[in-house]
């Protein structure tokens, strides 16, 4: 019997392609809350509560390509969410707050805190795009694309249908509209992707917490990504 997500994705297909990166065009790499909080077994209220495959597979495929950039010397920029304990994010409960460790870069990633081409941003809202921006009106992200010219960004992170979206569709507005120059393009890597799991039988059960299966979500995600002009892509190499 054909599952409700096989019929869904049968009827809005995501076209994954492949990526080869090669060292003429400039690419930068965009690694969205790869943090304890989201990703870390038991680290915080939105942490995975067991081994979560779609996660861990996130983490490492991001830590490779994160290990490829920095010794090719390209330049990478990671979000890290980070709250304030008194500035609550509706409709989430408490997470990641500012001076735990659920607001660090998770262990496998914790080098990038002194590589000299990665830039680190703590944002205290979902969309990564408005969270650069400082009390002057200037855009930290918007700076890095401009001063590294990079004409192509690779994103990767957690959580596909929320904070990575959000922010490829503010990034792809922002290009479109000429803020972004000379970005050209927005790929994300559905294979350094995930997002968390509630299943609907779970959320059934407890009140005030809405279904949110996981494998559903991603596809839903990357679905829309595309949809705001967005290229997905399942494998990155190097040429």
């Amino acid at each position: 019997m054909t599952s409700a997500i096989d019929l869904l994705k049968n009827e809005l297909p995501v076209r994954h392609e492949s990526l080869v990166l090669r060292e003429d065009v400039k690419v930068g790499l965009v690694l969205v809350d790869i943090v304890n909080g989201f990703c870390t077994v038991g680290a915080g209220n939105l942490a995975p509560v067991q081994p979560n495959k779609q996660i861990s597979e996130m983490v490492e495929e991001s830590v490779r390509l994160a290990r490829i950039f920095s010794e090719k010397k390209w330049p990478v920029f990671a979000f890290l969410d980070t709250h304030h304990p008194d500035i609550p994010e509706h409709p989430y409960p408490p997470h990641c707050i500012a001076g735990t460790d659920e607001s660090k870069l998770v262990l496998a990633l914790e080098w990038l805190e002194n590589e000299p081409n990665a830039t680190l941003r703590c944002k205290d809202c979902i969309d990564g795009f408005l969270g650069s921006i400082e009390k002057d009106g200037s855009n930290v992200f918007v700076n890095w694309v401009k001063n590294n010219q990079i004409k192509v960004i690779l994103v990767v992170g957690i959580c596909t249908d929320i904070c990575v979206l959000d922010f490829v569709c503010s990034a792809m507005s922002a290009k479109n509209r000429g803020f972004l120059t000379p970005l050209e393009e927005i790929i994300v890597h559905s294979g350094a992707c995930a997002t968390y799991d509630v299943p609907v039988h779970v959320a059934r059960a407890s009140k005030d917490v809405l279904a949110h299966p996981q494998e559903l979500m991603h596809h839903l995600g990357l679905y829309m990504a595309i949809g705001r002009g967005a290229k997905v892509v399942a494998e990155v190499s190097f040429g």
